[in-house]
């Protein structure tokens, strides 16, 4: 008999309680999140076939929304430095995830033009991150900041090849996202 209570105040409050379920859903759906403008200067576009964008189309980042995405430290050498460094920044799944791709092909662009191709899902399968920082020291642009690619080079040592690094870019300006 108590089974039969519950079932009929079930059936009789659900289609009441629809429209707020559906609003509580979607609240913690990351894909109905909209991207919020930066309140900073941008220093990272990302442009293409992005879910969430923030400019006509467009996702723009400053520097405080880069920081706020999911962080990493990588200490590795590369071929660029002395001995082991150590870059810190955002994960670029962290990147791909705020703007909504999960797929596709990224052309990476660097201040000077320079651009490499990668797939999104070198992000996906490794902690690939956007450094921002090595040493504890604010990447400048003389530095080959602002934004600098880096692969997991020491803890992957198999990712030290010529296709790979072409694809750590430093001085990037923008990540053009094609599906």
């Amino acid at each position: 008999m108590p089974l039969l209570i519950l079932l009929r105040c079930l059936t009789t409050a659900l289609p009441r309680m629809r429209h707020w379920l559906l609003l509580l859903t979607l609240s913690f759906c990351p894909f109905a999140m909209a991207l919020e403008a930066p309140q900073g200067p941008v220093v990272l576009r990302v442009t293409g076939d992005v879910t969430h964008a923030n400019a006509g189309g467009e996702a723009h980042f400053d520097r405080a929304m880069l920081m706020a995405l999911t962080q990493r430290e990588t200490v590795t050498t590369t071929p660029w430095h002395d001995g082991e460094v150590s870059f810190s920044g955002p994960l670029g799944s962290a990147l791909m995830e705020a703007v909504g791709v999960e797929d596709g092909t990224m052309r990476i662009v660097a201040l000077n033009d320079y651009a490499a191709t990668a797939p999104v899902q070198d992000y996906f399968d490794h902690p690939v991150i956007l450094a921002m920082e090595v040493d504890g020291k604010r990447l400048r642009v003389r530095d080959n900041g602002p934004i600098f690619i880096i692969y997991p080079f020491s803890e992957q040592p198999d990712l030290l090849n010529e296709e790979i690094m072409t694809r750590s870019v430093w001085q990037v300006k923008r990540i053009d996202i094609e599906r």
